[in-house]
């Protein structure tokens, strides 16, 4: 009598291949930026098929896209737990430390700030940092002064947000330390809450 063999469930399997084509995809596109990383590359990376990309995929920017989301996932994760672990009044605090910290990760600045606007525009950005990073600061900005009304707080958190990136990105280019980058948004955070 034959063996039935444990096989990997289709869901599974299926979020196994997306896995690999999404860490290979992101491997190319910080190694050679996004319009040299080539879907042959990337399929041959992933040890996948022409096929499964496009089963899993539209299309390269449809996996540029998923991968962003991602990499915008990881940093609104690490903020959260970091505010959850400080007390109220140091939420915000822990939040930007958290923000930094997980914006130094490898090609992260590059996928989020400079390719993702230039691939997939500024709107699309927008839309996914409004729905990751800026609406952690815009929690943390309402907690800590809850008297703002939400015009005011809606400006405060754009404009706080493109401060953070912005010293993001100078920290990855290599324009300057970390803790002076980090300083400079610790005095921008307190007088914002003023």
């Amino acid at each position: 009598m034959q063996e039935k063999s444990k096989s990997t469930p289709n869901a599974e399997r299926r979020a196994q291949m997306r896995a690999r084509l999404m860490t290979a995809a992101r491997t190319l596109f910080v190694e050679k930026g996004y319009a040299e990383a080539s879907t042959p590359e990337i399929v041959r990376a992933a040890g996948a098929t022409r096929g499964a990309l496009y089963h899993h995929f539209e299309d390269k920017q449809a996996l540029f896209r998923a991968v962003v989301e991602a990499e915008a996932e990881a940093v609104s994760t690490a903020i959260d737990a970091a505010a959850k672990q400080a007390d109220e009044t140091q939420a915000l605090a822990a939040g930007s430390r958290a923000f930094f910290a997980a914006m130094q990760n490898e090609g992260r600045a590059q996928l989020l700030l400079i390719d993702g606007p230039a691939v997939l525009g500024a709107m699309e950005m927008d839309r996914i940092d409004a729905g990751g990073g800026r609406a952690a600061l815009r929690a943390g900005l309402a907690a800590a002064q809850p008297s703002l009304s939400e015009p005011e707080l809606e400006a405060r958190a754009l404009v706080l947000s493109a401060a953070f990136d912005r010293a993001a990105l100078a920290i990855a280019q290599g324009q300057g330390r970390a803790d002076i980058f980090e300083d400079a948004m610790s005095a921008l955070l307190r007088t914002a809450l003023m």
